[in-house]
This record gives C-alpha cells, structure tokens and sequence, in this order.
C-alpha cells in the first residue's frame, strides 16, 4: 500500500539531509541548500498564542496560523512507517497544505512547473513588472479581492491591446500574471510579474511576429495606459460601491483626493531583460510562483521574542542587508499577505488562457517552425519527486538503507485547541 500524496515522507529524510522541499533545488535549476536553522514555523508556534491573545484576529488569519502551526504535527495525524527488513518504525505526520504555508507549496510548485514546461515556446521572453502606487495600500487593505482583481484587469487589458497596435507587434500576445503583495521587509508592496513571450501571433493565424531582441514595449507608454485604466476601473467600482472602505478614502470627499493624488504620479512599469532561453524562464518561476512573503532561508535567527532577517536593499546597489523586528510584528506583516478565499494568484491571457491553450501552444510552435504536439500530463509520486530533487529514495529505509518503508498504521488526527479570542478586523 502506498501513502496517499503528502509532504510527511519527507520526513524520512537523513537527519544531515533537508527535510523541507522548500530546501532542495528546483529539478536541475537550482542548488541544494542546507536546511534553515529558523523556519517560519518556529515563530507561529512560539509566539502565535501571544499574537492571538493580545489583538482581535479574524477568522481567515487564525485558519492560516493554525494550519502553518500544526503542519507535519500529531495533530494532522499521519501514518507509521516500518521497514520491511530491519523493521525500524517512524512517524510520517501529514501537511496542511496551506498556500500561504512555507512548507506546503514545493510539492505544488514542482508539479505546477512540470505543467509549465508542456507550454514553452521557442521563443525569447520578458520579464515586465506592473506596480500599484503605495497611496493605494490602505484602500487595498480593506478590499483585497477588489483591488487585485482591478490589477490584474488593467494590466492584462494594456499588454493585449499594446500587443494588437500594429506599431508595436500587431498581433495576439499571451502571457502569464504573478501577483505579489510584499517588499523584501514584508510591507504592502502590490505588484504583478509577467512573463511574455518575445511576440505574437497574427490575427489571421498564419504567422508569428517577432519583437526586437531586446526590446517588447515602451515602459513610459505602458506606465500611462496602466494607470488611466486601472484609475477608470477604480471609479467606476467605487461608484457601484466598494464592499468596504477605509474612513478617509471611503467618503466621496476622500475619494476624489486620491484619486487626484493618483493621477499626479507616475506608475511604475519595469521592464527587466529578455530571458536567456526556456531554461531560465523555469528558474525564474520556480523562485516566485508559490512563495509567500518570505523563505525559510532568510531567517537568520529567532531570540527573545525578536526575528532577524536578510532583505535586499534595492536603493543600495540591491546589497543584502539584515534587519530585527519583533516576533508579533513579523506575524503581523507574514498575515499582511494573506489572499483572499479562492482567490487565484496566477493568471493566464491572450493565447495562453486556460480556454484554448493546448492549440494555441501548438499552433504558435507550428508557426515557429518547430511543430510538436503537447505531452499529456502524467501525475508524479512524490517518490519520484523526491528522486528528482534530491538524488534519494525516501521509500529507502533510513537506519539499515536497505528495506523499503511500508505504512502498518494510520495515526488519527489530534484536536488542538486554541484560548477562545474575540474575532474583528486587525488593521494593524
């Protein structure tokens, strides 16, 4: 009988081996790391209890601190591994499978990049960045859903008709959207990655326009045609009603001031250089898909109630500098991030939209002049997983090395219990 799928076999890892995914190498792109002395793991259940006793918390924020707490723990039950040779038993205790848990989401990742790598053309591709203004981070703390679906809205529309105008490519562009709410301190810092392939198809569908080698679009244009969009989305759901406000933006009055504030400014819109190949396009994904906020490896210690952790400067030469707030402080800024109830971070337009992507993928290789059908997808245990990113087979035993690891005994979930808490909005 084998384990259903779950992270808790990475627990039969050695001890000198990493025994989170989230510390291992992505396939062959990245290099094996050591495992963290400090996870995020540690602070939530070290000082989750006094977070939660001394504000208001809502119900969204305590699921996630449960989940992350008690993920790989007794209290998600799990199943008793024995060796069929020497007999040596382990616990394997399930994840919580969280998205916004560090530790949940390279399992997902892995899998998600495998489907990836079906959809990649040959074909060069950017890396553009859109980012909201700072003004807007109070207005989006209230309305998450409203404001990210607004970004994702202006952006997308901008990119397609930039790809449509025949002065730049004339044609159908596809792309994939990333949505990133934080800085390298954690703070609100609202942003989409898009990753575009280096062209588009014809409206005819008879031929593939390519862009210049370096070059896609005009920032300063995009920044503009971004803004009016996204600011006329804005007025157009503030008049139907934004389901809620902060006090000062919330009044008509307070309203058109930022509003006015907003149109002042000018957005950001980065353009980063094109990809050297499929390759580093992966690279690129598999570091900022199905992270959070923060990776375990950045933590450099935990003491005292206090957390220190590296961030890159980037108004200094991106110099890798550390930084110490408090334990509750960074629950606080982790929680700042939390999506909304379904809400789909990754998103795919133009020809790569969920719709029509298998034939559009394959019509643009046709195009290319390098015509493959796309692979069927095939599920991979994590034991092959597990083989791929780290050279191991955790179905190995770990004390003789011989005998294979075989489920004897399903261990039940254990209740936890959490000090009952008054539940409203946190705003801080």
């Amino acid at each position: 009988m084998q384990p259903a799928f779950n992270e808790a076999a990475v627990s039969r890892l050695p001890v000198n081996q990493p025994r989170s995914l989230s510390c291992v190498k992505t396939g062959a792109l990245h290099k094996q790391k050591e495992k963290p002395r400090f996870e995020v793991v540690d602070i939530f259940r070290e000082y989750g209890e006094s977070y939660r006793s001394k504000r208001t918390v809502p119900p969204p924020h305590l699921k996630i601190m449960n989940a992350i707490e008690v993920c790989r723990t007794k209290y998600l039950g799990g199943h008793l591994d024995k060796c069929d040779s020497c007999g040596f038993e382990q616990n394997a205790y399930n994840s919580c499978r969280n998205r916004h848990c560090p530790k949940c989401q390279t399992l997902t990742k892995e899998r998600w990049l495998e489907d990836r790598k079906l959809e990649l053309l040959p074909a060069g591709c950017f890396h553009e960045v859109f980012t909201l203004p700072h003004e807007l981070n109070p207005l989006a703390l209230y309305n998450k859903e409203v404001i990210y679906d607004l970004l994702f809205k202006a952006v997308s529309e901008t990119l397609l008709e930039f790809g449509a105008n025949p002065k730049h490519l004339g044609g159908k562009t596809g792309f994939l959207s990333i949505l990133h709410t934080w800085d390298q301190k954690l703070l609100s810092h609202i942003h989409l990655h898009i990753v575009i392939p280096a062209g588009a198809v014809s409206f005819d569908e008879t031929r593939w326009i390519h862009s210049q080698e370096d070059y896609l679009f005009p920032v300063k244009a995009l920044s503009k045609k971004f803004r009016g969009k996204f600011l006329d989305f804005l007025k157009k759901k503030f008049k139907k009603g934004i389901p809620e406000k902060t006090d000062h933006p919330g009044t008509s009055k307070g309203f058109s001031g930022l509003m006015n504030r907003l149109w002042k400014k000018d957005w950001v819109v980065y353009s980063k250089k094109p990809f050297a190949g499929p390759e580093k396009v992966l690279e690129y994904l598999g570091r900022y898909t199905h992270k959070v906020a923060i990776s375990n490896h950045r933590i450099v210690s935990v003491d005292k109630s206090m957390v220190t952790f590296t961030y890159r400067d980037r108004r200094d030469s991106d110099k890798v500098k550390k930084t110490t707030i408090t334990a509750e402080k960074f629950i606080s800024r982790f929680l700042l991030h939390a999506l909304p109830k379904g809400f789909m971070k990754i998103r795919y337009f133009g020809f790569l939209s969920n719709r029509d992507k298998k034939a559009n993928v394959n019509l643009c290789r046709v195009l290319l002049g390098h015509p493959s059908e796309l692979m069927e997808k095939t599920k991979k245990s994590i034991n092959e997983i597990m083989l791929e990113l780290t050279g191991m087979d955790i179905s190995l035993c770990p004390s003789c090395k011989k005998g294979t690891m075989k489920i004897t005994e399903v261990l039940l979930p254990v209740l936890k219990r959490f000090k009952p808490v008054p539940v409203f909005l946190d705003s801080s």
